[in-house]
């Protein structure tokens, strides 16, 4: 059960890699647009880290700040992407650029709070 555990957190933690690779593959090319890649990778995030929010195997203690945080930190993350895809589906244009800069922020500090705290 303790490796089972260990490979959701090793997928929770690409799930973010994802989302920022395809931020950082964007932001090398200047094109600045949010992609289906990172809502992916997002998803992936949220599945993941839902399933480690539950307390398995038994006798494990759970940090409730930190999973706080980083539910906190996916949320507006998803509200960005969101809002920045369907801007770009509206107008075809790319996003703002302080929006493509606080995605990147975000992607970066969700990972940063997991394997940090």
């Amino acid at each position: 059960m303790e490796l089972l555990r260990h490979v959701v957190v090793l997928v929770h933690i690409v799930g973010f890699a994802v989302t920022f690779g395809a931020w950082t593959a964007e932001a090398a090319a200047r094109r600045f647009r949010v992609t289906r890649v990172m809502d992916y990778g997002l998803l992936l995030s949220l599945a993941t880290g839902l399933a480690l929010a539950a307390p398995w195997p038994s006798g494990i203690t759970l940090n409730y700040p930190k999973i706080g945080l980083k539910l906190a930190l996916l949320v507006v993350l998803g509200g960005l992407l969101g809002a920045g895809s369907a801007r770009q589906k509206r107008t075809g244009e790319a996003v703002a650029r302080p929006v493509f800069l606080a995605v990147g922020a975000l992607s970066f500090g969700a990972a940063a709070v997991a394997v940090l705290w």
